[in-house]
C-alpha cells in the first residue's frame, strides 16, 4: 500500500504557497520534474486531485485546501521530533549549565552533580553562581536558562518563580547561654555577629529577612566580623568569636563538621528562607534545564521543607 512521505508534503505545501511548480522547485532546490513527480505520487496515494493547471501555474483544489493545515501540522510534528532527538543527544554529550545560589551547594552541590552524571555520564556540568542576586542577573541577561535561588531580596519582574521549599532561619552560637531560649529581635540586635555574604550584604536573602524583622524597631544588626563564605562564618562562630544566623539546613550540614560544640535555636518570631525555581517568563525550557530543575528540587526538598 502506498505511503505518503514528508518529502511529498513539503513539495505540496511549497506548490500550494507559490501556485507554481517551478517556483516550488526553486524554493526547495529541486528540479521542476522532481516536484511534479512528488505531487503526482501524493495524488495517487490519496486518490484525489490536488491542483489544476492554469496557464503556467496551478490552482489548488478544495481537497488541497483541506489537506494544507494537516500537512503543516505533520511537518511541524516531524520537526519537533527532530529537535527533541537533537536535544537529547546534546544532553548525552554536551554541557549542562544551571544557576545555584551559594548556600545551595550545602544542600545539593556535589550530590546534584553526581545525580546528573549518574543519568548522563557523558555530559559536562556547570553550576553557576555565588549569591541569588548574581544568579538572577545572569538569568535576566540570558546567560542562564534556569536556576534555583533564595527568594527574599530578588525581584520576580519578567521571571516565572515557583517556590519549591522553605528552610527556617536559625541563630547559632558556641555559647550555651545564648541558646537557652529562642532569639528575639531585640536580643538579636544586641548580639555580636559574624556574618557571611559580605559582598552581597544588601541583597542576601537571610539579611533581607533580618532587616524586615527589625523594621520599625529602630534597631539594626551589629556585625563584628564580615566574611564571604558560610563555612568560615560557622568556623569562627565555633571558636567563640561571635554568633551567626543562617538557614537551618546549612547549620545541620556545617555545625557537626566545623563547630561540633555549637548549637542553634529558632528566632522569635520564626523566619523562613524560601527557595524557588526561576526562569524567564514564558520560556520554553530545554530537556537539560528540566532535568536540572527536577534533580535540584529533589535534593533541596530532602533537607528543606517542601512547599
Amino acid at each position: 500500500m502506498p505511503v505518503l512521505s514528508l518529502h511529498q508534503l513539503r513539495c505540496f505545501l511549497a506548490t500550494y504557497e507559490h501556485g507554481s511548480l517551478t517556483a516550488a522547485a526553486e524554493e526547495l532546490g529541486y528540479a521542476q520534474p522532481s516536484v511534479s513527480e512528488q505531487i503526482r505520487g501524493l495524488e495517487q496515494t490519496l486518490g484525489v486531485q490536488l491542483f489544476r493547471r492554469v496557464g503556467r501555474g496551478v490552482i489548488p483544489t478544495t481537497v488541497a485546501d483541506t489537506l494544507r493545515p494537516h500537512a503543516e501540522q505533520t511537518l511541524a510534528a516531524a520537526e519537533d521530533t527532530r529537535l527533541a532527538a537533537q536535544q537529547v543527544r546534546r544532553i548525552e554529550t554536551g554541557t549542562i549549565r544551571f544557576g545555584m545560589f551559594g548556600v545551595a551547594r550545602l544542600y545539593a552541590g556535589a550530590d546534584l552533580v553526581a545525580d546528573v552524571l549518574e543519568r548522563h555520564p557523558g555530559v559536562r556540568v556547570e553550576l553557576i553562581g555565588q549569591n541569588s542576586s548574581e544568579v538572577h542577573e545572569d538569568l535576566r541577561r540570558g546567560r542562564l536558562e534556569a536556576a534555583m535561588i533564595a527568594m527574599p531580596g530578588v525581584t520576580s519582574e519578567g521571571m516565572e518563580v515557583r517556590p519549591v521549599a522553605r528552610d527556617e532561619v536559625v541563630y547559632a552560637s558556641a555559647d550555651p547561654t545564648h541558646l537557652e531560649r529562642p532569639m528575639t529581635v531585640r536580643r538579636l540586635a544586641e548580639a555580636s555577629l559574624v556574618m557571611p555574604e559580605t559582598t552581597w550584604r544588601t541583597d542576601d536573602s537571610v539579611r533581607t529577612l533580618l532587616r524586615q524583622a527589625l523594621q520599625g524597631t529602630g534597631l539594626s544588626l551589629q556585625t563584628r566580623i564580615e566574611v564571604e563564605d558560610p563555612e568560615i562564618a560557622v568556623e569562627l562562630m565555633g571558636r567563640g568569636y561571635g554568633d551567626t544566623v543562617l538557614p537551618k539546613g546549612a547549620a545541620e550540614v556545617l555545625l557537626p563538621r566545623l563547630a561540633p560544640h555549637a548549637g542553634f535555636v529558632s528566632l522569635r518570631p520564626r523566619l523562613y528562607d524560601y527557595f524557588a525555581v526561576v526562569h524567564r517568563a514564558g520560556a520554553r525550557l530545554s530537556p537539560a534545564a528540566e532535568l536540572m530543575i527536577e534533580l535540584a528540587t529533589a535534593r533541596i526538598q530532602r533537607i528543606a521543607e517542601p512547599v
